[in-house]
This record gives C-alpha cells, structure tokens and sequence, in this order.
C-alpha cells in the first residue's frame, strides 16, 4: 500500500508564503488542524499572518483559509426558521448604533436576523458594550435560545458562541498582538467565516470610509468589499455592500447607554436625519436580498420596530423601559466663533468618548456604560460664538484633560455653506455572481 507523501512543515509554508507562492486548501487545513491542537506555535502562526500581511491571498488561497477556519468549529443550521436568514455588519466607526436599530426593523418586517456582534477596541464603540448598558441585557445565548428568539421574535444581538469558527478567535487575538491587522485578505476571512458559521442565508455588508473607520481611504474600501462579496458569495451566502461615510459621528450620541438611548428615539419613530435615513436603506437592502417587499420606514413610525425590540431585549434578560445609566456633564465644548460647523471629526470625537471611558484599550478593560460625547451641533449647522458643540458626559472629571486633548483638531468653522454629503457613497455587488460592480 503505497503511503501519501507529508504535507509541507509549518516553516516551509512561511517560507513559500513569504517568497510569493500560494498555499493549497489541503495545507491550510492541515495547518488548521495542528495550530488549534498546539503542534504549532503562536509564534509560527504570527510569522506566517506577516508573510500573508506582505504577500496577500489569491481568491482560490482566501477561500481555503476561510473553509478552514468555518470547519474547525460548529456551523448552526437556521434553515428550519420560518422566515428568511439575513444579516448586516459593519466595519465599524464612530457612533455607530445602526444595528440595535436595523435588527428589529427588520424583523419586524418578516425576516429573521442573527446579529452577532462584537466589543469595542479603541475609538470604536462595541454592539454588545451598547447593549450591556440595558439593566439585566445578556450577550451569551445557548445555541437553543438563539434559535427559539429568531423564530418568536425575529432577531437576536449576541455573543458568537465560542463554538463558532474558534480558529479565527484564536487568529483576531494574534493578529492584534502581532501589528497584523490590517491585511485585507484576513480582514476578510475573518469576517465572513463567522457569518458563514452563523447560518446566516443572506448579508448586507456596511464598509466605513473616512477618518473615524478602520480604512480610511475609499479605494481601500472598494477592495476589502468586493473581497468579501466574492467570499461571502462563494460560500453560498447572498451579499450585497454599501460603502459608507464616516468622516464626522452617526448620530450625535457617542457612547453606550447615550447610544442605546438614540437608537431608542429612532425606534420610536424620531432621531437624527442622519441616521434614521441610514437604517432604513440598509433595511430596505436587506430586505431585498431575502426577497420581502415591506416597507421598513412605516414599520419604524407605527411603532412594530420597537415592539420587536423590546420582545428581544426581554428575550435576552433585559428590560427595555428601565433607565439607563446616565454619566454627568463635565464639560462643554463651545463654538470660538460664528459661521457654518464644517468638521466635526470622527475619529477625534471618538478617542475623546473612549478617553472618557466609553471605551478599551485592551480587550480586558472596563468600559464605563454611561461615558460619552453628544454633538450639540451637527456638521453643515450654523453656529454663533459661545454655542455649545461638544457636550462630554461621564463619572470621572479627571479623564476631561485627555479628552479634549484628543478635540485639538476636530472642529472647523468656515464661512462658506458646507456641501451637501450623502451617508452612502457607493453600493457593490459581487461581481463573479452577475453583478455589475459599484451600484
């Protein structure tokens, strides 16, 4: 009987890797296999996401990776939901609340969501710190409880179940220790491996642009989107993307019961412009892709979007009319001069919130629930002197100083009236499954 030859060792795919040449499906599980049962190293591991960081991933490499991470753990079946699967993420940026809006939205217009959501790191707020500032909210779902709340309620906002695609938990953690981050291809991978572990049936892709986003250039975008498409589509989920904007904060509540709070007035029908607008063509996205035609701003006004809320708050151990937790006024940003409000920069806007307490700088820290920024102004508004801008909220005044050490440069006042921006620059399509590209 004649014996296969051994796959190659963990340092000669490094070294293949690191000379430009590809790496075959069988070997990426082979690889797999033995990170996750400790025969490699987190330092071989590491030296091989550099490698990749430098070298990239073909289409044929990207999809072994990612079959490789969705087969080292669970894959939940939603298939015997009685509505259809789908599902949104977003890259993330700076008030961001768009989620604990869309999922009940959406299901309140006769799809089934299983939000999975993540923590905040850095400027970025987190789904599940917003969440967790609702008295008695839960993020850790058993896989029953997931099932029986998408099939009554219609949407969940939880924790991936350890269970799911553990191999990519194992990576993100490496990768943020290791500078190797930002590669598109495992940007990707780890992206939609998840959301191909989940079940989902459908998936709207939220890119950010700008400077309060993990990229802030548009071509950048463009390229991690349309990666993701082909994934996404390849693995049998259908998938759609928006590229969006986030040069000034979504909303004017940064922060996580500030934010929770704002996605409650646009449940209730009200809310910032900008924001409502945004949910609701990403309702109407998602929608589409699972074939419904309701029509998501009248679910918003009548009030069926915060009913599906409050069910799956309740679903998940929380209680949706209870206060939230409220931080003080401690200080107050005001307008030096009169004029038209031209910048209020996201990203400054968010270190000054996460400064303050809303967010971590590891993934073990604290976040301080009722910490924050509130935009008193938005950008293209007419201010005089004095006006009140930037209203910063939390428990402890000595965190100010280094907040507004972060605000130097987020403010510009100009005299000349400010352009109208759209929220959403572009829309893709995956290109391999008939699409025409940008939209």
């Amino acid at each position: 009987m004649t014996q296969s030859a051994p796959g190659p060792s963990v340092l000669e795919m490094i070294a293949a890797k690191r000379s430009g040449h590809r790496l075959g499906a069988g070997d990426i599980q082979s690889l797999f296999s033995s990170y996750l049962g400790g025969e490699v190293g987190d330092e071989q591991m590491a030296a091989l996401l550099m490698a990749i960081c430098w070298r990239g991933m073909d289409s044929d490499e990207l999809s072994g990776w990612t079959g490789a991470m969705v087969g080292s753990g669970v894959r939940l079946d939603l298939t015997a939901l009685s509505r259809p699967t789908v599902d949104k993420h977003s890259t993330g940026g700076v008030g961001d609340k768009v989620s604990l809006v869309l999922a009940p939205l959406v299901a309140a217009c006769g799809a089934a969501v299983p939000q999975l959501s993540g923590r905040g790191l850095g400027h970025t707020g987190g789904t599940l710190d917003k969440m967790e500032s609702i008295p008695g909210w839960r993020a850790e779902l058993t896989a029953t409880e997931m099932l029986e709340t998408l099939e009554t309620v219609g949407c969940v906002i939880c924790a991936a179940s350890p269970e799911l695609a553990p191999a990519d938990r194992r990576l993100y953690a490496l990768r943020d220790r290791t500078g190797t981050v930002d590669s598109l291809p495992l940007i990707a991978s780890s992206i939609i491996s998840k959301k191909v572990a989940e079940g989902t049936g459908a998936l709207l892709l939220d890119v950010k642009v700008g400077t309060g986003a993990f990229l802030p250039e548009i071509g950048q975008a463009r390229a991690l989107a349309q990666t993701m498409l082909e994934l996404a589509t390849a693995y049998g989920v259908k998938t759609a993307a928006l590229l969006t904007e986030m040069d000034t904060p979504l909303g004017q509540a940064v922060g996580n019961a500030l934010e929770v709070s704002e996605a409650i007035e646009v449940l209730h029908g009200g809310g910032p412009t900008d924001l409502r607008e945004l949910v609701v063509q990403e309702a109407r996205e998602m929608l589409q892709l699972v074939g419904l035609s309701a029509d998501p701003k009248k679910a918003l006004d009548d009030g069926r979007a915060w009913a599906s809320f409050s069910a799956m708050v309740r679903a998940q151990g929380g209680d949706p009319d209870a206060a939230l937790p409220q931080g003080a006024t401690l200080h107050v940003v005001e307008a030096e001069r009169g004029g038209v409000l031209w910048k209020l920069d996201a990203k400054d806007i968010g270190v000054a919130s996460w400064r303050l307490g809303a967010g971590r700088a590891s993934a073990h820290d604290s976040v301080s629930p009722g910490a924050g920024v509130i935009c008193r102004a938005i950008r293209g508004q007419m201010v005089s002197r004095g006006d009140p801008l930037l209203e910063l909220v939390g428990d402890e005044p000595s965190k100010v100083g280094s907040a507004l050490a972060a605000l130097t440069q987020a403010i510009e006042i100009r005299d000349d009236p400010y352009p109208e921006s759209p929220k959403v620059l572009e829309r893709l399509l995956p290109q391999r499954d008939g699409g025409a590209g940008p939209n």
